[in-house]
């Protein structure tokens, strides 16, 4: 199977796909939350006349290593998307799937232009990501929850791998009895699931990372191995990871020096990835 990744301009590269060539796609563009997105790496020494105290009022040190950033502003944020989206839709095969991630400043007006696109007939959810780490908010209730809409190109034809999707605990599993409990359930609409840790093995560095469960979960549902997946706001190439993981091929995007720079690092051991653009 072969691999692409493509860096620059994602529109250009879209109109160069061929219709009706791709099997899932999965994006998650920036949230246009008009910051600097930044991640720092840091390394922690102990110090007596360090900047930082942990445990047992023992002193340290922290050295930045390195920065990933990217800006998180456009003056039109749906009309930045809306060309995208419109290729998106074509270069997808009639049963194909869509996920389109984004947060809860920007889900409403994307979800009435993704109607437009996909028509309102082919919606078939709004999945809520749940997490439970960073900033919380002191005048009002923290924004823990990221937004993925899920459309189909047609609600009469598309893959939905009902008995591949990974099994949760039961909430209260006594009630369920001993046998649905050890077989536990289907995800709802609803997915509770950390980000990416600190000191996580996942981490890669780079900001708005993504857990790869949430990728392979998306890819389990709603493809089938060997199928090929598109994701052009690539980032850290968690969509990629996930292919690999679970057998299917792979097209991605990024304009972002940092952000291909980390894909070399995450693949570097990867034979069959054709890298185009740098």
């Amino acid at each position: 199977m072969t691999n692409y990744i493509y860096f620059g301009d994602n529109l250009p590269i879209l109109e160069s796909l061929p219709a009706a060539s791709v099997d899932l796609i999965y994006i998650d563009p920036p949230f246009n939350t008009g910051k600097v997105q930044a991640r720092r790496q840091l390394r922690t020494t102990r110090d007596a006349n360090g900047d930082r105290v942990g445990f047992g009022d023992q002193h340290y040190k922290t050295e930045v290593l390195a920065e990933q950033r990217y800006g998180d502003t456009f003056s039109d944020y749906e009309a930045f998307l809306e060309p995208r989206l419109h290729e998106a839709y074509r270069v997808l095969k009639p049963q194909g799937s869509f996920y389109f991630h984004i947060d809860y400043r920007e889900v409403h007006y994307c979800k009435v232009l993704l109607d437009s696109i996909f028509g309102r007939e082919n919606f078939l959810n709004e999945i809520i990501w749940a997490y439970d780490f960073g900033g919380r908010a002191k005048n009002r209730w923290p924004a823990k929850h990221d937004n993925i809409l899920f459309y189909v190109k047609d609600h009469h034809n598309y893959v939905f791998n009902r008995e591949a999707i990974d099994r949760i605990p039961y909430l209260a599993p006594g009630l369920v009895g001993a046998e649905k409990a050890r077989r536990g359930k289907l995800p709802t609409d609803t997915w509770w699931h950390t980000i990416v840790g600190t000191n996580s093995r996942e981490k890669t560095g780079y900001p708005t990372q993504k857990p790869v469960a949430i990728l392979e979960r998306i890819i389990r549902a709603s493809s089938n191995p060997g199928d090929m997946v598109l994701d052009f706001f690539a980032g850290s190439g968690t969509t990629g990871q996930a292919c690999l993981n679970l057998n299917r091929q792979f097209i991605l995007i990024d304009n972002n020096p940092q952000a291909l720079a980390v894909m070399h690092m995450r693949f570097a051991n990867i034979p069959d990835i054709i890298w185009i653009g740098e």
